[in-house]
């Protein structure tokens, strides 16, 4: 019987973080698409559902926080894991509000255990 291919957004403005996400989860059986800031992520969005969003916060033309509000407006309700380098309570407290399902320091965290945190996720 065929896994079936779990299609996630990987939302990184860092294009060499973004393929390496990219390749990683390719290789462990996911459908991926990319985008590289908010805008495009809720254009590609509009069209496609997701089993999962990685994404980063600080972005161009429109950061994490401001995607993670449209996502609410929206009610959409894909779960989301945010990648960033920001570590502020604050920072965790309000993606926590707007629904973020978990936060990662990038500097504390490898790509592989990104990857295995998602698959156990979606193996719930």
């Amino acid at each position: 019987m065929k896994k079936t291919q779990h299609k996630i957004l990987i939302v990184e403005d860092e294009k060499p973080m973004a393929k390496a996400l990219a390749l990683k989860f390719e290789h462990n059986g996911f459908d991926v698409k990319n985008a590289y800031d908010g805008r495009e992520a809720l254009s590609i969005l509009k069209e496609e559902k997701f089993d999962v969003i990685v994404m980063d916060l600080i972005m161009p033309h429109m950061d994490g926080f401001k995607l993670m509000e449209e996502l609410k407006k929206t009610k959409d309700k894909t779960p989301v894991f945010v990648l960033t380098n920001l570590s502020q309570d604050e920072d965790k407290k309000k993606l926590a509000e707007l629904g973020a399902h978990e936060f990662f320091i990038k500097s504390n965290i490898s790509i592989k255990q990104i990857v295995d945190e998602v698959e156990r996720f979606l193996a719930k």
